[in-house]
């Protein structure tokens, strides 16, 4: 049966792109998405996975942007399940789109850091990975399913330095305070494959907007004064993005770091000079990406 999208989506789009690249948009989300891999650092080598692939005759492609990420060209996700080097923890799962929040955070020795809506954990093993162990990292899941799905990644991966609290982040005290927050918010998934199930609704686009000001009101009230924040979302709406963020920096004294040029990625304006929309495509899902900094 042929995916639809729906009525609303394509209106949202067309108000907010234009005709032309709506269209280029629509194309990207029917594309067949390539399965993608970051290598585990905290447990192997890239070079050892390279070497592992090829003895199982499994095809990558490397990423510019992380030389921890693989594109694989010939296999499906469940082949790789199968692999001991998955079963052992040394690579993970992971859309490439989802990778880059992480990287522009730039987690280090040291930092001690949150990571609001963690579940299920690939974002926070990978901080991990990016430090070599060495963040304070502070992960909250409120679901107590997904709670316990990210405890066995964070634990399979080798991410020694994490403190899993089931909790809803908005409910942190206030007492709290980080260097870094990354806030990859709950979202529409309007730039994903959700946009074909029946939950995506009106009403699904403004409750996730409402969420996500929550979260990013409490990520500012409990980051250090130049402290970072990197806000993500895997849609592609303004409700859930742009508006997101002005509304903060209204509020808020603290301003739009620009992100550092990411090669070989086709973006979608922004009305935010220095934020990141990532176009829907074979490669990629769409994504949104803002870097915050708080003045004081």
């Amino acid at each position: 049966m042929e995916k639809e999208i729906s009525k609303l989506l394509k209106e949202k789009l067309i108000k907010q792109y234009g005709e032309d690249l709506t269209r280029k948009i629509l194309s990207g989300y029917m594309e067949k998405k390539n399965a993608s891999l970051r290598v585990n650092t905290l447990k192997t080598s890239v070079d050892e996975i390279k070497k592992n692939l090829i003895e199982n005759e499994i095809e990558y492609k490397e990423v510019k942007w992380s030389k921890e990420a693989l594109i694989l060209q010939n296999v499906e996700e469940e082949k790789i399940r199968e692999l001991d080097i998955y079963k052992d923890g040394k690579i993970y799962m992971q859309s490439l789109s989802s990778m880059i929040p992480a990287i522009v955070l730039e987690p280090k020795t040291g930092e001690n850091i949150l990571d609001m809506a963690a579940a299920p954990g690939g974002k926070t093993t990978q901080m991990a990975a990016l430090s070599g162990n060495g963040a304070m990292i502070t992960a909250c899941e409120k679901n107590k399913i997904r709670f316990e799905r990210m405890k066995y990644n964070l634990q399979k991966q080798g991410a020694t330095r994490v403190n899993a609290l089931m909790q809803d982040s908005r409910r942190l005290d206030d007492f709290f305070k980080f260097d870094k927050i990354l806030l990859d918010a709950p979202c529409s998934g309007s730039g994903t494959d959700n946009i074909f199930k029946p939950n995506f609704t009106k009403e699904l686009i403004e409750k996730s907007a409402k969420t996500e000001q929550e979260l990013i009101e409490k990520a500012i009230k409990i980051l250090k004064k130049d402290g970072i924040i990197v806000y993500s979302t895997c849609s592609i709406l303004e409700e859930e993005n742009e508006e997101v963020v002005e509304k903060i920096l209204k509020k808020a004294n603290a301003e739009i770091l620009e992100i550092n040029e990411i090669e070989d990625i086709q973006k979608l304006p922004t009305r935010i000079k220095g934020t990141m929309c990532i176009m829907p495509s074979k490669l990629y899902e769409g994504f949104f990406i803002a870097k915050i900094r708080k003045i004081k």
